[in-house]
């Protein structure tokens, strides 16, 4: 399916944010030129959502469910590139937490100064954010925007709506979402609390969003351009002005900018259009008097911006990317195991799970076949990992369960292997926009009123 840079760029940045004016890019980037028909190689564009709470009555913090004090800095960060040739898009996620050195502010002469990424807004707004961005990936910026709360939820109700998904149901009682299982099509309050929540009930944190961010930008699109919204110069023009409406750019990036580019990326397919989240090494690195920060994967990080800048491909990329040789979705550490056999049970404790041996009360014969493995619903990626240190084994749901994954061990020899968990392959690697996407492709506007569920099946 086709996709445009407009759209891309623009609803990458739908994340929150309250836009405070244009900001023009560093002087490196002026300088660089860039653009459509610029130097270089492809183009990139730097989005933003600022977290600002500036202009928001009591009664609109509650209704979009930011309530507390914003920090007036970067909360959301994504950087587009479009190929030089035009037939391939990278979108990158920045993580707000990213520990970065910032580049250098009036005088020149003053000591580099460290901090999250998205403190650099800030310290000296657009301008500095995109300097420091360029300092930390050594890419070029040729473009800017940025966008906020309200800018968000206008837009998404301006295109109709965007389609949420997730395989299982998510909670979080700080940005609000309570939603259940399967596709919904949510208006513009309900999208944001989707792209905002940090706290929930399966895998917190800043990757897990970015990843519900990127499918959502993906799914929008989707939508958008089965529409015909982006079909051509014209129409997307339209569409473009429609945006403007409630996302701002630099002084260098008008309107013909941003259709050439749409226009340019239009004809691109999915397996043409890539989503990536920066590498991470440490995920809760406390640095003094700036607090718990993420700390690149140097290598891969490198790998990552060396590939945007030399116009390649990242997804497939082993050195972004490394391929484990037994992969697993969870944790091993913060798995609860109770296992019927002390051998076992001894493994997969050393392979890094939490494990209690229950061998003592094992049955004196044993079942016949290969180990089974009983968990809860909600423990699908525990149990699956535990799947993936003991090949052949069976797995059973079991309602009476709780967050303890069971092990029966069987007449059969057990082999235990060992598992290489990766945050950043679970919720940040790689992947084209077909991989991405939700299970089926959105309904057509009007289909579904906004804020209802979407069976799998796309009834009702």
């Amino acid at each position: 399916m086709r996709r445009t840079a407009v759209a891309l760029t623009l609803l990458a940045a739908l994340s929150c944010g309250s836009f405070a004016g244009s900001q023009a890019v560093s002087a490196a980037s002026a300088s660089a030129g860039g653009g459509v028909g610029g130097g270089g190689r492809g183009t990139n564009i730097l989005v933003v959502g600022i977290d600002s709470r500036a202009g928001l009555s009591a009664a609109e913090k509650r209704r979009l469910h930011v309530g507390g004090k914003g920090c007036n800095c970067t909360d959301v960060m994504m950087l587009v590139h479009l190929s030089q040739n035009r037939r391939r898009a990278s979108i990158v996620s920045i993580p707000r937490d990213s520990y970065v050195e910032y580049a250098a502010t009036a005088p020149a002469t003053a000591p580099a100064r460290s901090g999250k990424i998205n403190g650099a807004y800030a310290l000296g707004g657009g301008p500095l954010t995109v300097a420091t961005v360029e300092k930390a990936t050594g890419l070029r910026i040729d473009h800017y925007l940025e966008t906020g709360f309200t800018g968000f939820e206008q837009t998404v109700d301006n295109l109709g709506g965007a389609t949420v998904c997730t395989d299982r149901p998510l909670k979080d009682e700080n940005s609000g979402l309570d939603i259940g299982a399967g596709r919904h099509l949510a208006d513009g309050n309900r999208a944001l609390r989707y792209v905002r929540a940090r706290h929930v009930n399966l895998r917190p944190g800043d990757l897990g969003r970015v990843r519900r961010q990127q499918r959502v930008v993906d799914d929008l699109l989707a939508r958008l351009t089965a529409e015909g919204a982006l079909a051509g110069p014209i129409s997307t023009a339209r569409t473009v002005r429609t945006l403007l409406k409630t996302v701002r750019t630099d002084a260098r990036t008008g309107l013909d900018d941003l259709v050439r580019i749409g226009w340019a990326l239009g004809r691109l397919r999915a397996d043409r259009t890539e989503f990536a989240t920066v590498p991470i090494r440490l995920f809760d690195h406390r640095v003094p008097g700036v607090g718990s920060t993420l700390v690149w994967d140097e290598a891969r990080s490198a790998a990552l911006w060396a590939a945007l800048g030399a116009d390649r491909p990242i997804t497939g990329d082993t050195r972004i990317q490394p391929a484990a040789e037994n992969p697993a979705p969870a944790d091993p550490a913060r798995i609860a195991v109770r296992v019927d056999d002390a051998e076992v049970a001894a493994a997969l404790r050393g392979s890094g799970f939490v494990v209690t041996d229950t061998s003592a009360t094992a049955p004196a014969v044993r079942p016949s076949g290969s180990p089974v493995i009983r968990y809860a619903t909600g423990q699908e990626d525990n149990a699956a990992t535990v799947a993936a240190a003991l090949p052949g084994s069976r797995l059973q749901v079991d309602p009476e369960l709780d967050a303890v994954v069971e092990v029966t061990v069987g007449s059969r020899p057990v082999q235990v292997r060992s598992v290489t968990f990766d945050r950043n392959v679970a919720d940040g690697a790689p992947v084209t926009a077909e991989r991405l996407r939700c299970a089926e492709a959105p309904a057509a506007a009007g289909a579904v009123r906004p804020g209802s569920a979407v069976e799998p099946s796309g009834r009702r």
